[in-house]
């Protein structure tokens, strides 16, 4: 409580008598954030403008006693901490509205200016302690609200289905940066698993006895985020009934997990800049700074790089998410992990589906699946083990047929190219078609790297920006036009 700015606090003084203002004023104006009154409605008027830590006033005043404001001022503001001054002659009166709760300090005229001083800094200290400690309820409330809404997730990340496998870099990656304070930010496709991977490094970290708290950027209307965010206040807009919490302070001293942190407006990426950096915010239509100890763990499949090089995205707050990065590989780049995978899904699936005996998978069935590409990466795998569970016949096994709706000539394309090539195509334009998809699909998966892109080809840098070229793509990964060569080209 030494630390508190106590001129930072409004406190309203009231009085009839002019005079007596003026005494507070020269007394207090350089203590408090001061405000004089000379009457009740006045002050009722003044408190129902903005809130106060303290509301000071004389008992007797014509047409409305000092108790009597208290009262009504309970009404509009009870977070105000009320006092009021009187003569010994209205102690028995004054005293009786204090043990009422009403009234939280009563002063004796004449008083002392120091005593004074000291009277309404407690008063003001208190005010604070309030406040924080209804925080402190609406805060559990929420995050008891939330975790009940979580509880059903199972968790157990120790046992993470290719840990072992195709996985086995990541995992050990992830166990290196959990015990850190360090800020990550998980890359990879749509379904590869990186809220799994999210929650290894919460559970894993020395805040795992603390919330994790989620929220998916992409899911929630850009004029909601912030709310959703950094909270608001009652009146703050239309609907706004009640003080809410945001995620940010559900996960404090714990972990907030951003995913699809690529799809924030810029707006709101400065706001979310400051508190990466500050670890500050205000609630939306608040004044007051909220200070947090929360570890970010974000998560996307954009190419955060081009999206910097667009404009699209902060370059700063890409360098405060990107501390340590994780890459999740797809499934199709670890199919070692697919039969283990399918067979977890199979004892999930075939559990809550009233199928006990199904057990495994015949070989032609699993050749299916490790055959398939996988566009959807573990997503797409686990609903297709759903439904093959559902469609299957009597028996322990996974039958071929029973996945007989896999497409195995399916190839993950990227979303502008997803439209088949017609059979009476002349061969030429399927060939640059296919040509094509694969340089976008080889930049993509190396994150915009030139470099990497040209080794996953087996092509040299000048042939894959010749390719790039040829195919439009030029602009897209941030080459100069032909006539404009690259740096490299240059030398």
């Amino acid at each position: 409580m030494n630390e508190l700015d106590y001129r930072g606090f409004r406190v309203i003084v009231v009085d009839d008598e002019p005079e007596q203002l003026q005494v507070f004023r020269l007394n207090f104006r350089r203590d408090f954030d001061l405000q004089l009154a000379g009457s009740a409605p006045e002050a009722l008027e003044m408190l129902r403008g903005a809130e106060a830590a303290v509301l000071l006033t004389d008992q007797r005043m014509p047409g409305m006693s000092g108790v009597e404001l208290l009262e009504q001022a309970k009404e509009v503001r009870p977070d105000t901490v009320r006092m009021v001054v009187t003569a010994y002659k209205d102690a028995a009166s004054i005293l009786d509205a204090v043990n009422k709760g009403d009234v939280y300090r009563y002063v004796v005229k004449p008083w002392n200016v120091d005593e004074m001083r000291i009277t309404v800094r407690r008063a003001i200290e208190r005010y604070v302690m309030a406040k924080e400690n209804q925080r402190l309820i609406e805060q559990l409330k929420a995050v008891n609200a939330y975790l009940e809404s979580e509880i059903q997730h199972e968790w157990d990340w120790s046992g993470i289905v290719g840990a072992q496998g195709g996985m086995k870099r990541v995992m050990e990656d992830v166990q290196k940066v959990a015990t850190t304070r360090s800020t990550v930010l998980i890359r990879g496709e749509t379904g590869t698993g990186k809220e799994l991977i999210a929650r290894s490094i919460h559970h894993a970290s020395p805040r795992a006895g603390k919330p994790m708290v989620k929220i998916n950027c992409a899911a929630i209307p850009e004029t909601l985020l912030e709310s959703e965010l950094f909270g608001y206040e009652k009146g703050a807009f239309t609907g706004a009934e009640k003080r809410k919490p945001g995620r940010f302070e559900l996960a404090d001293g714990g972990t907030l997990f951003l995913d699809e942190i690529g799809d924030i407006s810029a707006p709101l990426q400065t706001k979310l800049l400051r508190v990466l950096q500050e670890r500050e915010f205000e609630r939306v239509g608040g004044l007051e700074t909220i200070k947090v100890d929360v570890r970010v763990v974000s998560a996307t499949h954009r190419n955060l790089e081009q999206m910097v090089q667009e404009g699209k995205f902060r370059e700063d707050l890409y360098f405060r998410l990107n501390v340590f990065p994780v890459n999740v590989p797809p499934l199709r780049k670890r199919q070692g992990d697919i039969p283990e995978l399918a067979r977890y899904f199979l004892r999930r699936h075939a559990q809550e589906n009233g199928r006990p005996l199904l057990r495994d998978f015949s070989a032609d069935a699993m050749s299916r699946l490790v055959s398939y590409p996988w566009p959807g990466n573990v997503r797409e795998l686990e609903n297709v083990i759903e439904r093959a569970v559902i469609l299957c016949a009597e028996g322990e096994r996974i039958e071929a047929n029973d996945l007989r709706f896999l497409d195995l000539g399916a190839r993950p394309k990227a979303p502008e190219l997803a439209e088949a090539a017609s059979p009476e195509a002349p061969l030429p334009d399927v060939l640059d078609r296919i040509e094509r998809e694969e340089l976008v699909r080889a930049m993509e998966e190396a994150q915009g790297s030139k470099a990497a892109a040209a080794r996953a080809l087996g092509i040299n840098r000048s042939t894959l920006y010749y390719r790039l070229r040829k195919h439009g793509l030029a602009e897209r990964y941030g080459l100069p036009p032909e006539n404009e060569p690259t740096a490299e080209e240059k030398a």
